[in-house]
């Protein structure tokens, strides 16, 4: 099987994050860059089916040579292959779907394993726009998953319980976590990523929509007040939200 993983590399969630002086991005110093931790499921997922089915895991990815690190990584935990599409970081969903497109289609995949977000900017759009854009099926937020006779079966989240859904191959799976549990790389498998090719690619993002003005961060301190159920109160409460928090 041709069985494509896309990696986004974001800021480690336990990371203290700072805004650059431009006000428009973040200050990377001191800052740890990981594998996107839902990521990491659709990696697993790529490995135990290859596994299971024989082919290869091609790793692509969208962004800068940061990037890099953590395509080694998921080499290291056993995919073959990784492709970094180079472009800036500050673009929407939409020419994000686009450049990944652009490269898996020419990589013909049997079926392309996604995690369900981002913990960045947790838009939980660019598989859904990949799928439309590749033409193919896409099941969502999948936490079991089966194949058979050139089709598969999943088990979705949804609001208060489980989906099943079936579909064809090629198809697009958005992992979610309890899919499977995220193996770490072993020394054999840190040594064979060194020899592992990472090819690199561009793409034009000048159709990018996306235009960041400012980056805040929320407030350290917020205040409170408490109020009890006197009419007077409660038209006080009411002002505030209206004049205050302007919220109403």
């Amino acid at each position: 099987m041709q069985i494509v993983v896309t990696l986004s590399h974001v800021p480690d969630t336990a990371t203290k994050i700072k805004i650059s002086s431009d006000r428009k991005s973040i200050d990377p110093a001191g800052v740890s860059f990981v594998i996107n931790p839902y990521d990491e499921f659709a990696i697993e997922e790529g490995l135990r089916t290859k596994e299971k089915f024989g082919g290869n895991v091609i790793i692509v990815s969208y962004g800068n040579d940061g990037a890099k690190e953590s395509i080694k990584k998921a080499l290291a935990m056993g995919a073959d292959k990784g492709i970094l599409i180079k472009g800036d970081l500050n673009v929407d969903s939409l020419t994000v779907a686009k450049a990944l497109a652009t490269k898996i289609s020419e990589l013909k995949p049997d079926v392309v394993f996604c995690g369900k977000q981002s913990v960045d900017y947790d838009s939980s759009a660019v598989a859904q726009m990949l799928a439309e854009l590749l033409n193919l099926p896409s099941i969502s937020t999948v936490v079991s998953l089966e194949f058979s006779d050139g089709k598969l079966k999943a088990k979705r989240e949804v609001e208060g319980g489980l989906e099943i859904v079936e579909s064809t191959l090629p198809a697009i799976i958005t992992a979610q976590k309890g899919l499977n549990e995220p193996r770490y790389a072993s020394i054999k498998g840190i040594m064979a990523a060194k020899s592992k090719p990472i090819e690199e690619a561009t793409f034009d993002a000048s159709q990018n929509k996306l235009s960041v003005n400012e980056l805040r961060l929320p407030d350290s301190k917020r205040k409170s007040r408490i109020f009890d159920s006197e009419d007077a109160s409660i038209s006080e409460l009411v002002r505030l939200l209206r004049e205050e928090a302007k919220v109403i």
